[in-house]
């Protein structure tokens, strides 16, 4: 079958087609490949933010569409590149379809994320109170309220050779535990250590787990979430 393929023009000449895969924002050491799935998107660009998240310093349209995934390779950025994306399209809601490129998006696809969502009308693609509500269309820019992607690194230096252990599924325990509140509440973790992996990797907290016969830890829901506005 035939590749369904549209091309669009770069808005800087510096900008490559890139690839369709992997999705999100992978760094090559030259430059990093943006992609991301729209099917009914009309166009696509990424914003650069400046160290801080704070401005927006550049807009850069991705230039190509393979199989409903828009994409395009950026030169000379890298890791800790902050961005977000603004997706253009109809803004028709009664078919479902809220495109509304006043309101920066998180990368779906991200691997971090830097700054926190501050709660605001201009947070919404629609102007709440006004008259059609959630049938409106808001202009604000949500950008200065909006946490953002991270262009991260994915090498990780291991310090020392993994060791995997291969234990039979019918000798496996398996132990569920969140990495936050575990952490927080072991008096082994050190204060800077809770909340985070290494603080659930200290000898403590291992040598515990694997005393009570547990072969395998499994890490409950991980991803970045978001508090609602009500609590």
């Amino acid at each position: 079958m035939a590749l369904a393929r549209r091309s669009r023009v770069a808005a800087r000449p510096r900008v490559r087609e890139g690839l369709p895969h992997p999705r999100g924002a992978t760094w090559d050491g030259k430059g990093v490949n943006f992609s991301l799935f729209s099917a009914n998107a009309t166009k696509v660009e990424v914003c650069l933010f400046d160290g801080r998240g704070d401005r927006e310093t550049e807009r850069i349209e991705l230039p190509e569409y393979t199989n409903e995934i828009w994409h395009g390779w950026v030169p000379d950025i890298g890791p800790g590149t902050i961005y977000g994306y603004r997706v253009h399209g109809p803004y028709a809601p009664e078919q479902g379809h809220r495109f509304n490129p006043n309101k920066l998006l998180l990368d779906p696809y991200a691997r971090a994320h830097v700054g926190e969502l501050k709660w605001d009308p201009a947070c919404f693609g629609y102007t709440i109170g006004a008259e059609g509500d959630d049938l409106t269309f808001d202009e604000r820019d949500s950008a200065p309220l909006m946490p953002k992607s991270v262009v991260v690194d994915p090498d990780f230096d291991w310090q020392q050779e993994a060791r995997w252990t291969r234990v039979p599924w019918e000798r496996t325990i398996v132990y569920e535990t969140h990495v936050r509140g575990y952490t927080k509440r072991h008096p082994a973790v050190g204060e800077h250590q809770r909340g985070t992996f290494a603080g659930l990797a200290t000898k403590e907290v291992t040598d515990y787990i694997k005393s009570l016969g547990v072969t395998s830890v499994e890490l409950l829901p991980i991803h970045t979430f978001i508090n609602d506005s009500y609590l």
